[in-house]
């Protein structure tokens, strides 16, 4: 019998009867209309759901699906950190004061996807490139941190990776001279982001007097703590002499996440975007130039061409 018809009206007629048909049992005449939830209801009624009486069946459902929830979970960590975000840990002094030991940073990992290579002033996180690590202290995670770091819900613990500044990329020619300053291309950088009581460069003759040209796919990289940092200057002994080949970066590291009272952006300073400091963009502009002002003249010559060839007279 439909909700519709049982209990549509209270009371009965004068006669005794009805008047909307006979009295549901289960109600009395006054009782009025009864929701899907009428514990008078049987079990089979068609008004309730199918998990049963009571929340039971909402528990039982929820529990059964729980292990398939954390599943999710724990593949979009690993998706996100594998082609988004990763966080990583920072171990030592050497990009101090911008980074101090135990931050936690977040790193741009989309970008590289896309072709884009790190650029001047960026702060990046790359790989070894020729066991610049060897000489430093490694941790030992246990199994659940290496498990909770690989899907990304613990700061990266693979001690192969490090974090410096890039100074130069292809095409730019960096240099030190005593104390500084350091300049790309020629142009002196200001360095407001170099650790207090550094000097820019290094005087010192175990690669602190440098003058390089990068070549097409590396980066040459410092470090903000200038003396100490064993950075691209003291490593020009080896297979890339010194350079980080572009493809061994893990991406940029754009904000410091934790803890929350050093929380930042990390920016590309200023003196970076200072005019004239783009050598190879300075090289390729005039060529582009002329062959911009010389299309309309080819262009010009190629429809004159074409008439001349189409004229009747001729």
């Amino acid at each position: 019998m439909g909700d519709s018809a049982v209990g549509a009206g209270g009371g009965t007629g004068s006669d005794g009867a009805e008047p909307n048909g006979p009295v549901d049992p289960a109600r009395g005449p006054g009782d009025p209309a009864r929701g899907p939830g009428d514990p008078a209801r049987g079990p089979g009624d068609p008004a309730r759901g199918p998990s049963g009486p009571g929340r039971g069946g909402h528990h039982r459902s929820f529990w059964r699906e729980l292990p398939i929830l954390i599943g999710v979970a724990l593949v979009l960590a690993l998706l996100i950190k594998t082609f988004l975000l990763q966080a990583f840990s920072i171990p030592s002094e050497s990009m101090q004061n911008t980074l101090q030991p135990g931050d936690r940073v977040l790193v741009d990992k989309l970008t590289p996807w896309f072709g884009s290579e790190p650029g001047r002033g960026e702060v990046v996180v790359f790989h070894d490139p020729d066991n610049w690590l060897r000489n430093e202290p490694t941790s030992n995670p246990n199994v659940v941190q290496k498990a909770l770091s690989f899907i990304g819900l613990l700061p990266s613990a693979n001690e192969h990776d490090l974090i410096k500044r890039v100074i130069g990329v292809a095409g730019d020619t960096v240099e030190c001279k005593g104390t500084g300053p350091l300049t790309v291309n020629g142009k002196a950088l200001v360095e407001p982001y170099v650790y207090p009581g550094n000097t820019p460069c290094t005087n010192d003759q175990d690669g602190g007097q440098f003058r390089v040209t990068v070549p097409k796919g590396k980066m040459w990289v410092m470090g903000d703590h200038r003396q100490d940092s064993e950075d691209s200057r003291y490593h020009q002994a080896d297979k890339n002499h010194g350079l980080v080949p572009v493809d061994e970066a893990v991406g940029r590291a754009f904000v410091i996440a934790w803890p929350v009272t050093r929380w930042a952006t990390l920016p590309v300073p200023d003196t970076f975007g200072q005019a004239g400091i783009g050598a190879t963009a300075a090289a390729v502009a005039p060529g582009a130039l002329a062959l911009t002002g010389a299309s309309p003249v080819v262009l010009w010559r190629r429809q004159r061409a074409a008439g001349r060839d189409g004229d009747p007279a001729r």
